[in-house]
């Protein structure tokens, strides 16, 4: 029977501890989500190559097999402030933590301890894929006229497919995005000074490692080394010089924030923002800088934040 891939649907709900899966619903736990891409399975083979008086290959064994599941959500708020969003589960899986202040926001940071897994279900027109103990990663995309996306990764234990109806998935928590542009955008400061921004990403890249050990088995997040890229119009050195602060290695702080209603407004912060590798790009006949960023932290843990007001 044909399968088609826009008959797609992924829930995902936060575990309560390691080795407890959760239990998914369409009503609840819906994400509203693209660019969905599979593994299946993921795994590791151990090669037998035994001898047998003639060429040809020999059965490899599994060693070690997982899933993984990738896909990107919109940026946008939830809607009322001090409210989380429907994405947060998945920004939780992938080390982050909240701290919220009722009428005021909700402000996500990385932690360096071990976050609560997610349980995640995939659903491709019949076929249930399930990714349970799942850690990943994230990054975000604002790039000039077009909508800002966290694009995520996870890795989770593998879970024999099944036949399964798609669920009837309810979206109403995710709220609708904005386009990233001078309306939307109001604010992109590097070092104190407001750049015109053409393009921003940032990936947080956590290591998430999936083992399979006599006494230990699953996905584990073992580090992380944040970059991401920026390209800005140019301006003088006596407005702003980049190419001294480049020069000198000095960590900069940045500050950009999307949306201006209240509810939907989305603040990524960094303290010590290090450009390297520039270079000189052509956007209709602007020059501007592009620049690699390595996010360094200060106090730790505070290298780069989401703040929803």
């Amino acid at each position: 029977m044909t399968k088609r891939t826009r008959k797609t649907v992924v829930l995902a709900v936060l575990q309560t501890a390691i080795g407890i899966p959760g239990v998914p619903t369409g009503a609840d736990d819906a994400m509203l989500v693209s660019d969905v891409s599979s593994t299946p399975i993921a795994a590791q083979y151990a090669q037998r190559n035994n001898v047998k008086g003639y060429l040809g290959n020999d059965q490899q064994l599994v060693s070690e097999k997982h899933a993984e599941l990738s896909f990107s959500v919109e940026i946008a708020g939830g809607g009322t402030v001090g409210e989380a969003p429907a994405w947060e589960p998945l920004l939780l899986a992938c080390s982050f933590a909240s701290t919220v202040v009722a009428d005021t926001g909700v402000t996500y940071h990385p932690v360096s301890d071990d976050p609560l897994p997610a349980t995640i279900y995939y659903y491709l027109d019949g076929l249930l894929h399930k990714l349970t103990n799942a850690f990943g990663t994230v990054s975000l995309d604002l790039t000039s006229n077009a909508v800002p996306k966290f694009k995520f990764k996870f890795t989770g234990d593998y879970v024999p497919v099944i036949d399964q109806a798609l669920p009837t998935p309810d979206f109403s928590k995710f709220k609708d995005p904005l386009v990233v542009n001078n309306e939307n955008t109001p604010a992109f400061t590097m070092a104190g000074y407001s750049a015109v921004l053409n393009a921003f990403t940032a990936d947080v890249a956590n290591t998430v490692t999936y083992r399979s050990l006599p006494g230990a088995a699953g996905a584990l997040i073992t580090d992380r080394k944040p970059t991401g890229n920026v390209v800005f119009e140019l301006a003088r050195v006596s407005d702003k010089d980049y190419w001294s602060s480049i020069a000198g290695a000095q960590n900069l702080p940045l500050s950009l924030q999307h949306g201006k209603a209240p509810g939907n407004i989305v603040t990524i912060a960094a303290p010590a923002v290090q450009l390297t590798s520039p270079s000189y790009t052509d956007n209709n006949g602007i020059a501007s800088l592009s620049a690699t960023l390595t996010f360094n932290t200060l106090l730790g843990n505070d290298e780069i934040s989401i703040a929803l007001t």
